[in-house]
């Protein structure tokens, strides 16, 4: 049994790295911590406790965890400091040498955080056995599912519904860092979902690690959990944050293009449009199966928004390979890319592929990429130009244009002289007039 009381008053400074994930998981935490009468540090105030949700995606993503420890422990003097998420599991003993640090809490220990502080607020124990114990932990021993439906500070909740990849890609350690996949029940997420709900949850994105992959812990389908979540009386739009392109099966985007709540709006992942980097990478589908998938979705969706993740520069992507990447890119009726450059990941098969690419050259095919994807969004969004659509708007920053996002995700701006209180989670029906002044949203008036 927990002692509440040692939480009573204590105040608490999050700062979160890296995927919508670990997002939810910070949320969640927090929520958690709120409970148990834990309140958040106000801008400038000192932080009693101090946590860092990490992510390590690439080398820049370590430098930016390392940083933003340090910057934590020097901004907050005296506080008890834990660091999570991704790099956490991939290098405690690193994080655990940085000055100011009292725990390092991996993929397997970050459910028992309020257990962890538990003891040190009430008999003021050690972390450096939870430190050590840390540190035998494998890939094949993270078993935990620490559920998260949270909202944060945002107007969307995120639902948690897995965790964990099978994949080992090349390039890539989130299965060392998050274990294999794994999962809840579905009536567990239906159940979280149906809280979010009586919260006054409007909106909900689907989180996870690899999320089509969802059931290999429980027996069940990804597309039953969709099923059984566009029942849910209350939440009005899903979204899915991320879905690898040969578990995106045609009866899953049916559903989606005939559901009540699930929005058209997909993220799938491409990486490369060359077969030969795709095979280099492990990747489980090639470039035709990734161009069908856009395909249908477009046909049973003309209007859907689809955001594609790809990576420039990884070793074995000589010129001719990332022209074949660009030129796929191109012929796709895609909306937006998600560029990143390739970093070397200590540990990952990739290091074996003996072609590399340097830095300089990186910079310029993400250089280019990123101009398509700018012209790609553009031209999306200047197709609904004076078109009605539903827009669920959130608060905004004093002074600022509130904003929400359409069905199919396209970013709105209400200027301030039309914005009201009421209007955050709201979801209202406007006419779209034009892009703002950065291009970044289309004006609106309400209707």
């Amino acid at each position: 049994m927990i002692d509440t009381s040692a939480f009573q008053g204590k105040k608490a400074a999050y700062y979160t790295l890296g995927c919508k994930l670990n997002f939810s998981e910070t949320s969640t935490f927090g929520k958690m911590l709120g409970d148990m009468g834990v309140v958040t540090a106000r801008k400038g105030e000192i932080a009693d406790l101090c946590l860092i949700n990490t992510c390590s995606v690439t080398d820049v993503a370590d430098h930016k965890c390392r940083q933003a420890i340090n910057r934590m422990v020097r901004s907050n003097p005296g506080a008890f400091v834990v660091v999570t998420g991704c790099y956490a599991q991939l290098e405690p003993q690193r994080i655990s040498s940085i000055e100011g640090v009292d725990l390092v809490l991996g993929s397997n220990e970050k459910a028992n955080l309020v257990q962890f502080l538990s003891e040190k607020w009430t008999v003021g124990s050690s972390s450096d056995q939870h430190l050590h114990e840390h540190y035998s932990v494998k890939t094949k021993d993270i078993k935990t599912f620490a559920p998260s439906c949270s909202r944060g500070n945002r107007t969307r909740y995120w639902l948690k519904v897995q965790d964990g990849c099978d994949y080992f890609c090349t390039y890539c350690t989130i299965p060392f860092a998050r274990g294999f996949s794994r999962n809840p029940s579905i009536e567990s997420l239906v159940s979280q979902a149906r809280q979010a709900a009586e919260e006054g949850g409007r909106e909900i994105v689907l989180t996870g690690v690899n999320i089509g992959d969802f059931g290999k812990t429980t027996g069940e389908k990804f597309v039953d959990l969709v099923r059984q979540l566009d029942t849910v009386e209350g939440i009005e739009r899903y979204r899915i944050s991320s879905l690898e392109p040969d578990l995106a099966s045609d009866e899953l985007i049916d559903f989606c293009a005939s559901s009540r709540a699930f929005m058209p709006h997909f993220h799938i992942p491409l990486q490369s449009g060359s077969d030969e980097v795709l095979r280099l990478m492990h990747r489980h589908y090639d470039t035709k199966l990734f161009a069908d998938k856009i395909h249908h979705i477009k046909r049973v969706m003309p209007d859907a928004f689809i955001g594609v993740d790809v990576m420039v520069g990884c070793r074995g992507e000589t010129p001719e390979c990332f022209e074949e990447t660009f030129s796929f890119l191109q012929s796709l009726d895609i909306t937006q890319l998600h560029v990143f450059p390739y970093s070397e990941r200590p540990g990952t098969a990739a290091l074996k592929i003996p072609y590399v690419v340097d830095d300089k050259t990186k910079k310029e095919r993400s250089h280019r990429l990123l101009e398509l994807s700018d012209q790609k969004t553009h031209a999306f969004y200047e197709r609904h130009i004076g078109s009605e659509a539903r827009v669920l708007f959130e608060k905004a920053p004093r002074g600022k244009a509130m904003h929400g996002f359409t069905e199919n995700y396209i970013r709105v701006e209400l200027p301030p002289s039309l914005s009201q209180p009421e209007y955050d989670n709201a979801i209202l029906t406007v006419r779209l007039d034009g892009f703002n002044h950065d291009k970044t949203a289309l004006l609106a008036t309400l209707n």
